[in-house]
């Protein structure tokens, strides 16, 4: 299948797949107020949330929002991959989203030109994200994914990260076959032999992990030059209704922020009922992960501050000239409008508690 056309169908395939978001969305489709989709309350907050080992999942089990905003009605949407979570934001069906900084570049990129900002950093990949060779296929090195078939979910950090790396060896994307797959289904694949490897994120990583050799991980290649964050994102016309709510979200991010790092005991047990494992696993997962201190999102690597912001917006910018030298992409925006959708005001002092 040629780029060209998949890049020249775009445009119908989002206006095709609107009407299933918002029928798949269930009740988080109620409008947040502000973002001009639909007639709902204007005190809802509709949350896109994936399930990976993050502070967001701990605000999630502990309804730490919920009891910081019982004016309003929040909903939370779990999703696969941050692909369907951008065709989600096209549909004006979500407010807030935990999200890949790779689907934030496509986003801010033309045709998506998505309205929304950066908020939060919840974590930036390290050993969480991998890419995994299955036992049984006689890969022990990248080079040796040569004529093999490899998945990912495609247009996430994990998608990015495998591009960068066959990129890196001087493998040719048509050297390999790449199958777009989400995480569930990835596990399924790797289980039946459907496939030889794959690069993933936990909890899926975890499981094929039992089965296979890890090649690299999104650690090895952020020291390489090609990091991978997940990120909130909000639109920009629900930050500019609800900026009170805004504020209380990210208190209650930052907070689960500070409770990985002081009790990761008690993050763990929350992180471990919403994926359904053990506290041990959980902690164990999350150790995986690299996440930052709440005053270190107001620094001139993250976020920065409204008169200067940080090199997150640098990036982005960086991942969306990867992903159009990959053909991913139409274009790239240039570094003042991603600077525009960084949202840094209030920092550090909206995330005091």
């Amino acid at each position: 299948m040629s780029r060209p056309s998949r890049r020249r169908l775009l445009p119908i395939i989002l206006a095709a797949v609107t009407a299933a978001v918002l029928a798949a969305c269930g009740n988080g489709t109620a409008s947040g107020g502000g973002d001009g989709g639909g007639s709902a309350p204007a005190k809802t907050i509709r949350i896109a949330y994936q399930a990976f080992p993050s502070g967001d999942l701990v605000v999630k089990n502990k309804r730490w929002l919920e009891d910081a905003l019982p004016g309003y009605t929040i909903t939370w949407t779990k999703f696969d991959s941050g692909a369907s979570i951008n065709t989600a934001f096209v549909a004006k069906s979500v407010d807030i989203a935990a999200i890949g900084s790779s689907p934030v570049a496509r986003g801010l990129s033309a045709p998506l030109n998505i309205p929304y900002q950066v908020a939060f950093v919840l974590d930036v990949a390290g050993d969480n994200e991998a890419l995994v060779a299955r036992n049984g296929t006689g890969i022990t090195s990248i080079e040796g994914l040569r004529g093999k078939k490899v998945a990912t979910s495609f247009a996430s950090t994990a998608h990015y990260s495998l591009l960068a790396t066959l990129d890196k060896a001087g493998i040719p994307e048509s050297a390999v076959t790449l199958v777009d797959l989400e995480p569930q289904d990835i596990l399924a694949s790797w289980t039946r032999g459907d496939i030889d490897a794959a690069y993933t994120w936990l909890p899926t990583l975890q499981e094929i992990k039992k089965n296979g050799k890890v090649l690299i991980s999104s650690r090895q290649l952020a020291t390489a030059g090609k990091p991978t964050l997940d990120l909130g994102v909000v639109t920009t016309a629900f930050i500019d209704a609800h900026p009170e709510a805004v504020t209380a979200w990210r208190q209650a991010e930052a907070r689960a922020l500070d409770l990985i790092a002081d009790d990761p005991g008690a993050a763990a047990e929350a992180v471990g009922k919403e994926l359904n494992i053990s506290p041990d696993e959980a902690k164990a997962q999350l150790s995986q992960g690299v996440f930052l201190k709440p005053a270190d999102l107001a620094g001139e690597e993250w976020l920065g501050t409204p008169g200067k912001v940080g090199g997150l917006a640098q990036n982005l910018v960086s991942a969306a000239q990867f992903l159009k030298d990959q053909q991913k992409i139409d274009s790239v925006p240039d570094l003042a409008t991603v600077q525009k959708a960084i949202y840094n005001n209030g920092l550090p002092g909206a995330l005091e508690s």
